[in-house]
């Protein structure tokens, strides 16, 4: 049977989910392996070194750098607050007091006598690492974290900004074209997951951001206005860290594109579940797709284990089509002829015949052109 090769996006209701979660140096796994953990379960803790201060104290006392260890208040590993002495001195034939205060909480890590300087290190800032989604603690990490493990709903996007999130799943549009519109959101969508339609625009996304809406998943959005909302360029890096106040899923792409109909009867069939979403994207080399996770108990019945996504077309596969003049149409694979066609750019390429879903219209589309959609 004819064979091709292409991307594939997940869109499937039945599958297992495994998410490492890995803390950025050395901590405490703070659940044991098989633990239920819900997506703001605490999984795992550490703390990164606080920043570090430097007072010249040579300087601020007017005296010989070799006096300054003399001249402390506190000694080397004492614990300071903010605005508190931590040397003392007297200049002028001793007629003037000096004194050097701490510019912040933190410890008093070390004195030169060489150069006069106190380094002074700030509290250590805690880091903790989240489930990120309901389920069951698959594997332990001994001292960085842990895999858990969701049987449930899985559908990637196309790009996504902003960080983890969870919350309940809303449709507020009222069908797969429909613009979301600032008036359909409410003070009723804060903490939630709010499904739109086809586009939504920046107001939109300012009130969403307003309303502490935790995350908006529509089919496209302008890319002029992404400027704007992140407030500088996107490069090339994965997206992610951004700090939105919300994250931001793109089903289908940029532009005004109606939401994929499988897409939408698969969240709407979810309506008031609780939903995990990540807008992390990478194109490049080892792709990360932006995703919302439905998850329910572990070991459903039907579950199919996550893993890497399949890359065969054959007849009959579903796929998006993703560049111009059929952008983001939905259709299934009618034939692949082996033979290379002729473009009008005069180029000889691989091509397959396929029927959209929505009008059964029957066109040839480069091979290069389709993204694969998982059954």
């Amino acid at each position: 049977m004819a064979h091709a090769y292409t991307p594939g996006l997940r869109v499937t209701d039945h599958a297992v989910i495994r998410r490492e979660r890995r803390l950025p140096l050395k901590g405490d796994v703070l659940v044991a392996l098989g633990a239920e953990v819900s997506a703001d379960t605490v999984v795992a803790r550490t703390e990164l070194p606080g920043n570090v201060q430097t007072v010249n104290v040579a300087a601020r006392l007017s005296v010989d750098p070799l006096r300054v260890p003399d001249a402390l208040t506190v000694p080397v590993g004492a614990a300071v607050r903010k605005g508190e002495v931590i040397a003392e001195g007297k200049s002028l034939f001793g007629l003037v007091r000096q004194r050097a205060i701490a510019p912040s909480d933190g410890t008093i890590e070390s004195v030169s006598p060489i150069t006069g300087q106190l380094i002074l290190r700030e509290p250590p800032i805690p880091v903790e690492i989240h489930a990120y989604v309901r389920g069951v603690v698959a594997e332990v990490l001994p001292g960085e974290g842990v895999v858990v493990e969701a049987a449930g709903a899985l559908m990637q996007g196309i790009f996504g900004v902003g960080g983890e999130t969870f919350g309940t799943l809303r449709i507020v549009s009222s069908s797969a074209d429909e613009e979301l519109a600032a008036h359909q959101l409410s003070e009723a969508h804060r903490g939630c997951i709010v499904v739109g339609g086809s586009y939504v625009s920046h107001a939109t996304l300012m009130r969403a951001q307003e309303l502490g809406v935790a995350a908006v998943v529509v089919g496209g959005f302008d890319d002029r206005d992404l400027r704007e909302l992140l407030g500088r360029d996107l490069g090339v890096a994965i997206t992610g860290a951004e700090d939105l106040g919300f994250t931001l899923v793109l089903t289908e792409g940029f532009g005004r594109i109606r939401m994929a109909e499988r897409t939408r009867r698969l969240l709407m069939a979810h309506e008031g579940e609780q939903a995990s979403v990540s807008g992390a994207t990478q194109i490049r080399a080892g792709v990360m797709r932006p995703e919302i996770v439905i998850p329910r108990p572990a070991g459903t019945e039907g579950a199919r284990r996550e893993g890497p996504a399949s890359l065969g077309i054959e007849v009959g596969s579903l796929l998006r089509v993703i560049r111009e003049p059929y952008f983001g149409r939905i259709a299934r694979v009618v034939d692949l002829p082996p033979e290379l066609q002729p473009l009008e750019t005069e180029a000889r390429v691989r091509v397959m015949v396929v029927e959209f879903a929505d009008d059964h219209a029957r066109v040839v589309v480069p091979r290069a052109n389709v993204e694969l959609i998982e059954d």
